[in-house]
């Protein structure tokens, strides 16, 4: 059975790990700082903590990223076959694994405000299946399904929130989603068995704001799984426990591409770039499923059957430099 892990806070103090039963919550004794120190040195520890060593109630703590900021942020782009058509594309026609980074420091907790910048005025969504590194990869590495355990800890939401007037005019897809509060994470990590890590494709990805559903949609609908990104990123850089890969969003943004094939073409071949980016920005502007200050959005990821539940995102959407926690 798959072990729930969350970090939090107990009335003021310095941030701790604890194991979840139900709605109560077992301390780990020693506070790790990083989620790489947790996954290294805490993990004994934690599976052998039970129910009766549930001192807190869920519900009187402040729970907080169980990811930390010092981890690196590793995330997938145009991964879900739905996603590549919405965007005016042939999933068959795109042979590479999409890869990019996001600032740690726009990592945040999975309740509280995402802030709006007071420029942005396209702000978007982008619910993702967060998989957390298990151990220190220094070289290339041949990952599959079946190994997947040996080199992945466990598993988190990630919300991947993405400023599109400044990401897309601009090609910019760190600086258009790495302000801060862009990640919301957690609320737990999930540590699956060897048996329960063969079951990714059975998440339940599923996205409401103001209580309309957005993104519904399963992970068994990704082009390139973690196992193949893995072994794609370990013949470039080194990796190690904690760090964070966002394995890409399915169907629902409220981006989407031109849906007239002409105007389409149009865009592309006979208007300048900076034409072509007023005509998109204007268009986008009329879209009212862009998040506006006020917004409530939802994310859960759970399977049907309810064995493997990653928990619950709750956010409100915030104007400027205002921060709600």
């Amino acid at each position: 059975m798959a072990l729930t892990v969350i970090r939090f806070s107990h009335a003021g103090a310095e941030p701790a790990w604890g194991v979840l039963f139900g709605d109560k919550v077992a301390p780990l004794s020693t506070r790790f700082a990083t989620t790489g120190e947790l996954i290294e040195r805490g993990m004994e520890e934690a599976r052998a903590l039970r129910v009766e060593d549930a001192v807190y109630k869920r519900a009187e703590l402040s729970i907080l990223s169980p990811v930390t900021t010092n981890q690196q942020f590793l995330c997938q782009g145009l991964n879900y076959r739905c996603h590549v058509r919405e965007s005016g594309m042939d999933p068959a026609k795109l042979p590479f694994n999409t890869l990019f980074t996001k600032a740690p420091s726009s990592i945040t907790a999975a309740y509280g405000g995402i802030i709006r910048p007071n420029h942005v005025r396209l702000l978007d969504y982008e619910l993702e299946l967060g998989v957390v590194v298990g151990r220190h990869i220094n070289g290339p590495v041949r990952v599959d399904q079946g190994n997947l355990h040996q080199y992945a800890a466990a598993l988190t939401i990630v919300n991947d929130i993405s400023a599109r007037d400044v990401q897309l005019p601009q090609a910019q897809f760190y600086k258009g989603k790495s302000y801060r509060t862009f990640a919301p994470v957690g609320p737990y990590l999930l540590f699956p068995t060897v048996e329960e890590w063969r079951r990714l494709g059975e998440l339940h990805l599923r996205l409401l704001v103001n209580r309309d559903v957005r993104q519904d949609s399963y992970c068994r609908e990704m082009i390139y799984r973690p196992e193949q990104t893995l072994t794609e990123l370990s013949s470039i850089h080194d990796m190690a426990p904690g760090d964070l890969l966002a394995t890409g969003t399915p169907a629902g943004c409220a981006a989407k591409a031109p849906s007239s094939k002409v105007l389409l073409w149009a865009l592309k071949a006979l208007m300048s770039e900076r034409r072509k980016w007023a005509v998109f920005l204007k268009a986008q502007l009329r879209n009212p499923r862009y998040l506006q200050p006020g917004d409530e959005m939802t994310a859960s990821i759970r399977t049907d059957d309810g064995l493997l539940d990653l928990g619950e995102q709750r956010h409100q959407i915030l104007q400027g430099q205002e921060r709600r926690q």
